[in-house]
């Protein structure tokens, strides 16, 4: 593995992704617990992946919860399961997501966003392997390994009585940290090569090349959005560009668009064009940090509560 390891957008040869790099291949093989933390948009979802598929649980699918886009109220019921009537609506009993992955990876995004209470439960998980559906007696005995990742600072979330200190040493058995672009300026130029060649295949357009100019602009560019924003301002590029290359006239999306949109006529339009710029600006993470409830000065639940009465919602992903 080591440095031919090409997972889709964990290409470059800087020593920092390297480094990263080596730790996935050092823990994946392992049962090992994993805490990869890093910026939105420096690839955390795709280390996950990269460790189940180099583990020995690779035959078994990875179980996936995100643990941001879930109602608090159902992280329970979604992690741990639910028996009949455990409440309204619980019609029939529901397996929960380490159910499901018994007996291979389930991976936690966004653990830092999980409710206090359902904290107790996954560390319950962790350190025996137990637990008990809602509403039901019965002990569950699983074997899964636990990877989470998250993007807040948890020491600060500790630090505010977010985030229960035990939970964050079990997890952080292996941590991860993922660097930032702006650590690994280096790999620009290959990894905007890289998405220049998937984007031009997959819209079939002629823009094969970058030139200098355009390049430099890419390197020069702090990139707070990290990975994921370099590549959709590539996928912009090469679907704007007339010809074989392109050229910095081509990158008017790099940190903001040149098109002025239309002004809103009503107070909630112009709420409405305020949080979906803000969205698209966070790559529609919610919570933490970086995310666009902290960006918009307003709780995670009051922003789900706007985006649903204003009618916002993420729109479908390109499949990579």
């Amino acid at each position: 593995m080591g440095a031919s390891l090409d997972l889709k957008s964990l290409i470059g040869n800087s020593a920092a992704l390297q480094k990263s790099l080596k730790a996935i291949e050092q823990v994946a093989p392992t049962d090992s617990t994993v805490l990869i933390t890093g910026e939105t948009g420096t690839g955390k979802e795709l280390v996950a992946q990269a460790i189940h598929r180099f583990s020995p649980r690779q035959k078994k699918a990875l179980i996936t919860v995100n643990c941001a886009t879930l109602p608090p109220t159902l992280i329970e019921s979604e992690l741990f399961g639910h028996e009949r009537g455990a409440f309204t609506n619980a019609t029939t009993r529901k397996l929960g997501r380490f159910e499901i992955a018994h007996g291979s990876t389930i991976f936690l995004d966004e653990v830092g966003e999980l409710p206090i209470g359902v904290q107790m439960k996954l560390l319950r998980v962790l350190e025996a392997q137990e637990f008990n559906r809602v509403g039901g007696s019965q002990t569950i005995r699983v074997d899964v390994r636990v990877l989470a990742a998250t993007n807040v600072d948890l020491g600060q979330a500790i630090k505010r009585g977010l985030f229960r200190a035990d939970l964050f040493y079990r997890l952080n058995v292996f941590p991860l940290r993922l660097p930032t672009l702006r650590e690994r300026r280096e790999d620009i130029p290959l990894l905007t090569r890289h998405f220049v060649k998937k984007y031009s295949l997959r819209h079939r357009k002629p823009a094969t090349r970058i030139n200098n100019a355009a390049l430099n602009t890419l390197s020069a560019y702090d990139w707070p959005g990290n990975v994921r924003e370099l590549e959709h301002v590539i996928e912009r590029a090469v679907i704007v560009s007339q010809g074989s290359t392109i050229t910095t006239e081509d990158l008017d999306g790099l940190g903001h668009g040149e098109d002025q949109p239309v002004e809103p006529r009503t107070l909630a339009e112009a709420e409405r064009a305020h949080i979906v710029e803000t969205l698209s600006r966070t790559n529609w993470i919610l919570a933490g940090k970086q995310g666009a409830a902290e960006q918009l000065g307003m709780k995670r639940s009051t922003l789900q509560h706007r985006m649903k009465k204003l009618d916002i919602s993420r729109p479908p992903r390109h499949p990579s």
